[in-house]
């Protein structure tokens, strides 16, 4: 057969890209199909016989014998005498059997076939890649890195697939380095043209819950249950867990003797501050134990518009709160209740908020950021300990006591 380059080639697109005989063949036929159909206009009177393991390909054209000059369509019909050169006993009205030369195609149709061929087999490549990976979508997956860019971190696994870690989905304190091997859940997949675009994550809550099933056999084994889990990637984490056997404590599990089970998951977060507690459907011990390490005094609940009024001794606020207001934020996102804080006896406290025309807004900001919004709540607090907590300078924290005192002096 004629164009031996594109004939051996079959065997190594077999071999190379592990592509079943079959689905081989199909693409084959596919491929020829269409410059059959270019060539003649149609194709459904043509055989192709592939055999792809020893590069063998024929291809017959069936046509219908005519007396001459009554032939309508070269492709379809063949004339008497054209047929007798054939083989000298056609009699009008037998089917004729033509081998057709790849050469017949013509040197611009058979560069195509090559190019239609390659360009079929990655597209299948790609849709078994874009398979593979989508059913893999929220579980852990380990690939090295292979380019550090500013936005993204290209990464490619062990069969040269390549995937990405947008900085989105990039822990803050992580670094990254070439060669690095990186761990993360596919987040998700997508079709992008023909190519898979594969998005890994490290900050998705999926990401911690998978970890909690890798590092706590109990959670692996289904005898605990991680019901929900919340971050802030790098800072603040929160795991509420549940078991059906009441010989197992769930949170001490789960953390293990002097943290030692949840230290593992700590170090691969970027030392991500985890609270894990225990699952309940009572909305009040819910939200009792999402506020740890918080004591809650009192707690009243709207299950209708899921708020909850949280109240608390003053020394205890700043913890509900948390650094930045990450408690508070975490608690509400696992227990799915907007949590606002109330401090007990200090009826004849000012809201911060009050001093808004004597107080920059963005200064007010920084103090309920460490859970201080009311004048009472920074004035118990000394100066020195207000500078380290937030990010004011010394002189304008005094102002601003200076101005709360005058408050109270009157």
């Amino acid at each position: 057969m004629e164009n031996i380059d594109l004939i051996n080639s079959f065997s190594d697109f077999k071999d190379n890209k592990l592509i079943d005989r079959v689905t081989l063949m199909a693409i084959l036929e596919e491929v020829f199909r269409g410059a059959l159909k270019r060539k003649f206009g149609q194709d459904d009177n043509f055989d192709i016989i592939i055999n792809p393991d020893k590069g063998d390909l024929e291809i017959w054209r069936n046509r219908i014998v005519v007396n001459d000059g009554e032939v309508e369509d070269d492709n379809q019909e063949i004339s008497l005498s054209a047929a007798r050169k054939i083989e000298p006993d056609f009699e009008v009205g037998e089917d004729v059997s033509e081998e057709v030369k790849l050469s017949d195609l013509g040197r611009r149709a058979i560069l195509s076939l090559r190019q239609n061929l390659i360009s079929k087999i990655h597209e299948h490549d790609n849709t078994n890649i874009f398979k593979y990976f989508k059913d893999l979508e929220g579980e852990i997956y380990t690939a090295e890195i292979h380019h550090v860019r500013h936005k993204v971190v290209i990464l490619v696994d062990d069969d040269g697939n390549e995937l990405v870690l947008p900085k989105e989905h990039q822990i803050p304190s992580d670094f990254y380095r070439k060669g690095d091997s990186v761990r993360g859940v596919i987040h998700s997949v997508e079709l992008r043209g023909n190519k898979p675009n594969i998005i890994l994550s490290r900050t998705s809550p999926q990401f911690l819950i998978k970890l909690f099933e890798q590092e706590i056999p109990e959670v692996f084994d289904g005898l605990i249950t991680v019901q929900n889990a919340v971050r802030i990637p790098g800072e603040k984490a929160k795991v509420a867990v549940d078991t059906y056997d009441d010989r197992i404590d769930p949170v001490g599990a789960c953390v293990g003797m002097k943290g030692s089970r949840i230290h593992g998951i700590v170090r691969e977060l970027g030392n991500e501050n985890i609270d894990v507690i225990n699952y309940t459907t009572n909305n009040h011990l819910y939200i009792t134990r999402a506020l740890s390490p918080a004591k809650v005094s009192s707690l009243k609940i709207n299950e209708e518009n899921n708020t909850a009024e949280v109240s608390l001794k003053p020394d205890e606020v700043s913890k509900a709160i948390g650094r930045g207001g990450h408690n508070i934020r975490l608690a509400g996102k696992l227990t799915g209740f907007e949590i606002e804080v109330f401090r007990e006896g200090v009826e004849d406290d000012v809201e911060l908020s009050e001093f808004k025309d004597e107080i920059d807004d963005w200064i007010i900001k920084e103090f309920t950021k460490i859970g201080l919004d009311t004048a009472k709540s920074i004035l118990e607090q000394e100066v020195d300990d207000l500078v380290r907590r937030t990010d004011l300078e010394e002189e304008t924290i005094y102002e601003v006591v200076r101005i709360l005192k005058e408050e109270f002096e009157e």
